[in-house]
């Protein structure tokens, strides 16, 4: 089964605002473009409201050196928020031993998003992982925190960790929304 990437909320697969710039009709360039196809394999994600700025929850979140701080579900975490950059984490999901690994930096937006892709048993696995900021109001948002397992074995791994995954990033979700809250209470 192919691979794809999400759909970004900036760039060419944009999804929220209007649409890109590429599928806009354009006179004498031919037939328009066809919006890119939705990313195929299991998503699993967990989404929470946090009262604090999306700037507060992006600083929080690009400051990968300092995750061990509040991140349950990542208590290592190191590299730079850089698009190709490789970055080390450490997984802690429970009931599980934590894991080392070496994804990607594959996206990233100031106070919207953070992608990493991660490939693993030689492309068998691909997984797209996702911390996507929504802002709602100046001081709310949403975050939407998960992952999409593709590849050909990658599906039936994000079946059958599904519920692990998921209670992961709830875990991590939690812990970011104590943590912004926190800072933006201490600022203001």
């Amino acid at each position: 089964m192919p691979f794809e990437p999400p759909r970004l909320k900036s760039g060419i697969f944009g999804t929220r605002g209007p649409g890109p710039v590429a599928m806009q009709p354009v006179a004498n360039l031919g037939p328009s473009i066809p919006p890119p196809k939705a990313p195929k394999g299991v998503r699993i994600e967990d989404r929470i409201g946090i009262q604090a700025p999306a700037e507060v929850i992006w600083e929080i979140v690009r400051d990968l050196d300092r995750w061990h701080e509040w991140n349950p579900t990542y208590p290592k975490a190191s590299g730079v928020v850089r698009i190709g950059e490789l970055v080390t984490v450490t997984l802690a999901l429970p009931g599980q031993p934590q894991q080392e690994l070496k994804p990607r930096i594959l996206e990233w937006v100031p106070n919207e998003q953070l992608h990493w892709q991660l490939t693993m048993l030689g492309g068998l696995i691909k997984t797209i992982r996702y911390v996507e900021i929504e802002a709602l109001a100046e001081t709310g948002c949403v975050v939407d925190n998960g992952e999409i397992f593709g590849g050909l074995m990658g599906p039936s791994l994000g079946k059958r960790m599904g519920r692990t995954v998921q209670r992961g990033f709830k875990a991590m979700n939690e812990a970011l929304k104590a943590r912004a809250e926190e800072t933006w209470a201490a600022r203001r």
